[in-house]
């Protein structure tokens, strides 16, 4: 008969390592689109296209204010759908 070894939980390596990936992609991501939204537009005209498209764009200059009142909004719901779960 054979017995099964088992060294730690390997479902909590696995988080930490989905958790620390997701974590190093965002920290990745953070600069470029600081770079796209504001730093861009400081930038003189270049004769490359894709860095010309970046600074004639305004799409990322209003995305985070413009989704900072439907956060409030998607929070507030989080909030009462607890509450009415809570004492249902």
């Amino acid at each position: 008969m054979e017995t099964m070894v088992v060294y730690g939980d390997c479902r909590s390596r696995t988080s930490t390592f989905w958790g620390l990936l997701l974590v190093g992609i965002g920290t990745l991501i953070l600069p470029g689109f600081l770079f796209t939204a504001f730093m861009s537009k400081l930038l003189p005209p270049s004769n490359y296209p894709l860095i010309a498209a970046i600074r004639n764009d305004r799409y990322y200059c209003y995305l985070v204010p413009l989704t900072l009142p439907i956060l409030v909004i998607a929070v507030y719901f989080h909030w009462l759908s607890m509450k009415l779960f809570k004492h249902a």
